[in-house]
């Protein structure tokens, strides 16, 4: 597995109202830095567990399929990747939420595999570059809703 980039944001909001809104894959073109998300199969409680994604960032472009297997108690979600083409090779992840007072917390974890070769410092500001885009966005539309 490649190594693991975080990074963590406070939102003013509940877990709950936070899971609403990374649930909400149909949505996540508008916030979350991909070009298309589209669930392909729900689980036994209708959450999404396999979505299908295209990115087109920093001139590289990929397509991919993750499976999701969710916390309890609105702890958030992880994902592995199911298939992968363009320059993503493997992409493992979490949005971990926790509880604060009236905000949460969340940590998004991110282990990036290319197909392409970069140097590692390159690689790690590419990672902290989508965990900050999704964090911020994130944190936008959970607390601009």
């Amino acid at each position: 597995m490649a190594e693991l980039t975080t990074g963590s944001t406070e939102i003013d909001s509940a877990p709950d109202a936070v899971m609403r809104v990374l649930t909400d894959f149909d949505a996540y073109p508008e916030w979350a830095g991909v070009k298309t998300a589209d669930v392909r199969a729900t689980d036994a409680t209708g959450r999404p567990s396999e979505v299908a994604m295209t990115i087109s960032q920093m001139g590289f472009e990929a397509a991919y399929t993750l499976a999701y297997d969710y916390s309890p108690d609105e702890g958030g979600f992880s994902w592995t990747t199911k298939e992968a083409t363009g320059v993503v090779k493997d992409i493992q992840g979490a949005y971990i939420l926790q509880p604060n007072g009236q905000q949460t917390k969340v940590t998004y974890e991110l282990a990036l595999e290319l197909t392409i070769s970069l140097p590692g410092f390159l690689k790690k500001q590419a990672e902290k570059q989508v965990i900050s885009m999704a964090l911020e966005g994130l944190k936008q539309r959970v607390e601009g809703a």
